[in-house]
């Protein structure tokens, strides 16, 4: 019984997201440190929307406070996780550490990670309809690397910009669908090494506690302590996510439906196509938290 929560990462960030969404303290404090007057302005603007400093930020302060305007309403979730930076979400909400030192660990990701990428200019491109041996054949050619796991025939490839121009016409004339991703930094790759460092040092001073609730990294299993938090929040920034084994660990815990938190609605494709009999869907689908409270009540109690 009960639900899973999946916070979105960045890539598909778009102004009119979350529609429902009040500015309350939380979305202030958010605005705050990015020095902005209006979100949904800012994300007019491709190159402000892309760019890694706003985006890490933004999205974890929209996640956060989309989840606390849902929480008063809804138990608490019997599952979560968190796609790329969508990891500062959850681990909050598992309570980990706050939503204030969320939002100023998610500037001290995001510059890390900038400073990384200033050496080699890199980005993010979504593959899928390609087996995960060509796509393989595809990264050596290109130089690239595979960054997340999606499914058998889901993939995000990163590295330098020049290898992924080439990759996408590559995969495009191999019958494959291609997306590039509004990420400036080729994220979950080795070129990440000495960001993931820097951040695992920005956490180790932290007083960082057990997870309150059942927590799954895409860079490990299941999280019960302030250890393993750290350690898995930390490597995911350098290593491949693994998306697919992270949404058969949620399906284990037999939750009655799944509810994504942030822009778009990849992930809850992503788990239709791989779990149709447990229903998910996104936050930026509905037009009221009123609405997704009753559909996430009505569905929770289904069970599997």
């Amino acid at each position: 019984m009960g639900f899973a929560i999946v916070f979105s990462g960045q890539g598909m960030q778009h102004a009119a997201m979350l529609p429902w969404l009040a500015e309350d303290e939380l979305v202030e404090r958010m605005r705050a440190q990015l020095g902005i007057a209006d979100w949904r302005e800012c994300l007019q603007d491709a190159a402000w929307a892309s760019r890694n400093a706003n985006a890490q930020v933004l999205l974890t302060g929209l996640n956060l406070g989309a989840w606390a305007q849902l929480s008063p309403s809804l138990p608490a979730p019997a599952a979560l996780a968190g796609y790329s930076v969508g990891e500062l979400a959850s681990f909050a909400t598992a309570g980990v550490f706050d939503a204030d030192t969320a939002l100023t660990l998610a500037g001290t990701r995001a510059r890390a990670m900038d400073r990384c990428a200033e050496k080699v200019p890199g980005g993010l491109l979504a593959v899928s309809g390609l087996p995960r041996a060509h796509v393989g054949h595809l990264c050596e050619q290109t130089r690239l690397a595979v960054a997340i796991e999606n499914g058998p025939q889901a993939f995000v490839l990163g590295g330098a910009l020049a290898g992924l121009d080439e990759a996408e016409q590559m995969a495009r004339a191999a019958g494959g669908h291609v997306t590039r991703l509004k990420v400036d930094v080729a994220s979950h790759t080795p070129s990440m090494d000495e960001a993931a460092e820097e951040f695992a040092q920005a956490l180790s001073a932290l007083p960082l506690r057990s997870p309150r609730v059942p927590l799954f990294s895409s860079a490990a299993d299941r999280l019960t302590n302030a250890s393993q938090a750290a350690r898995a929040l930390a490597r995911q920034i350098s290593t491949t996510v693994q998306w697919s084994a992270c949404m058969d660990q949620i399906r284990a815990r037999q939750v009655g439906c799944v509810l994504e938190i942030g822009p778009g609605a990849a992930l809850s494709r992503l788990w239709n196509e791989r779990f149709p009999d447990v229903p998910a869907r996104s936050a930026d689908e509905f037009r009221s938290a009123s609405a997704i409270v009753d559909w996430v009540s009505r569905q929770a109690e289904r069970g599997v």
